[in-house]
């Protein structure tokens, strides 16, 4: 896999969290809270893909910007950071071998506990 961290997403998700925008969930909620297809459908046919790749952690510059598949490692619902979506994409990311996104969420959720 090419999939390496995405600034973009980073500094949003550091941005929302200095905001407040946050839920303080755990990891098993994501499972509940993580957008379905259907949701991010949506939100692409309102935003686009710029907007969609700024809501995950990783991207692989090697598939089509215009593709879901290129974008990897969300942490929120579109609204808000989720602390779940963060632990998993830390676990995952750490994992996988990808290291850049596993430190990056680690920060994530430093920021979000305070720490």
């Amino acid at each position: 896999m090419a999939e390496k961290l995405n600034h973009q997403a980073l500094t949003k998700a550091k941005s929302l969290i200095e905001h407040g925008d946050v839920v303080k969930d755990e990891r098993d909620d994501w499972s509940e809270a993580a957008p379905t297809a259907a949701e991010e459908n949506a939100f692409i046919e309102k935003h686009g893909f710029d907007e969609y790749a700024k809501w995950h952690l990783g991207v692989d510059e090697s598939k089509p910007a215009d593709t879901k598949g290129r974008y990897s490692f969300p942490y929120g619902d579109f609204t808000k950071v989720r602390r779940g979506g963060v632990i998993s994409a830390e676990s995952r990311a750490a994992q996988n071998g990808h290291d850049d996104i596993a430190k990056a969420s680690k920060t994530l959720l430093e920021l979000i506990d305070g720490d």
